[in-house]
């Protein structure tokens, strides 16, 4: 998923249902040049597996932060859905640079030997900011989205060989989330009924992101590109150019279709190209 800016391998985004708030306050700190997150307290977090206890924290970071400044954390707090913090996240920025970033607040359960649990997140967008207003913020905790890639079958693939054994790839920036379908042997006209799924988006970043979904022929020694689409607005990235936000017309229509229509399978035919 290009363009993302999440790490979505380490973290179970699907099986808490989200609740309760946080509470907060921002100030910049002209003299040091510093930016100051005051995490407060978190209020009737979601309950997590009884057997695992509690064992939650708050994680900062900047979007879309091509300085990458990287995120802070707080203690774990232990044993309460209540927890309360009281402490401050520094990040030494300058405000110009900080009127460019949205700033996300996250809240986990921390899990020793399995993946960490996301219990919510707020956002504040800091371009619109008022950063005379140091008070306490009071934020009932979201949800994250989540993409299902729904790969039904292919038609009158190229023929570059006597024989082809097509599959569809889903790559990823991270090798750990890159998903594919199984490989079916000796046609052009595959019928996969696979579907693919990305939790823990964010919301505003669906206009960010592109979902690329490739077609290879598996040969004996390497994997031959036969074409690919590829899903998104087909616009820059976070205001950046980027070579991978190319989408055609019709791509970038069941993106938008997609994102108008949230908990609808949307549906399309499109014509395969080279990437």
């Amino acid at each position: 998923l290009s363009g993302s800016v999440m790490t979505m391998y380490s973290a179970d985004f699907a099986n808490v249902e989200v609740q309760g708030s946080i509470q907060f306050s921002i100030n910049y700190v002209q003299r040091l040049r510093e930016f100051h997150i005051f995490v407060a307290e978190c209020r009737d977090l979601a309950a997590v597996d009884p057997k695992r206890g509690r064992s939650d924290y708050v994680k900062s970071y900047l979007a879309p932060d091509k300085a990458n400044l990287g995120k802070r954390k707080t203690s774990v707090k232990k044993k309460t859905l209540n927890p309360t913090f009281n402490e401050i996240l520094r990040y030494r920025v300058r405000m110009e640079y900080l009127r460019t970033q949205t700033l996300i607040l996250s809240v986990w359960h921390h899990d020793t030997f399995g993946k960490n649990s996301f219990l919510g997140e707020v956002d504040v967008e800091l371009s619109k900011w008022d950063f005379d207003h140091t008070q306490m913020n009071y934020l009932a905790l979201k949800a994250r989205v989540e993409i299902h890639i729904w790969v039904k079958e292919c038609k009158n693939l190229p023929l570059i060989r006597a024989t082809i054994d097509p599959y569809v790839k889903l790559p990823d920036t991270s090798r750990k989330s890159r998903q594919k379908t199984r490989v079916l042997r000796r046609t052009v006209d595959p019928v996969f009924n696979h579907t693919m799924v990305y939790d823990g988006i964010r919301e505003a970043d669906l206009t960010e992101a592109c979902v690329e979904l490739t077609v290879w022929d598996r040969d004996r020694l390497a994997s031959n590109l036969l074409g690919g689409l590829r899903l998104g607005t087909g616009t820059r990235s976070y205001g950046a150019v980027v070579d991978w936000m190319d989408s055609s017309p019709y791509e970038v229509a069941l993106w938008e279709r997609m994102m108008a229509t949230p908990n609808e399978w949307v549906e399309a035919v499109l014509p395969l190209r080279m990437l």
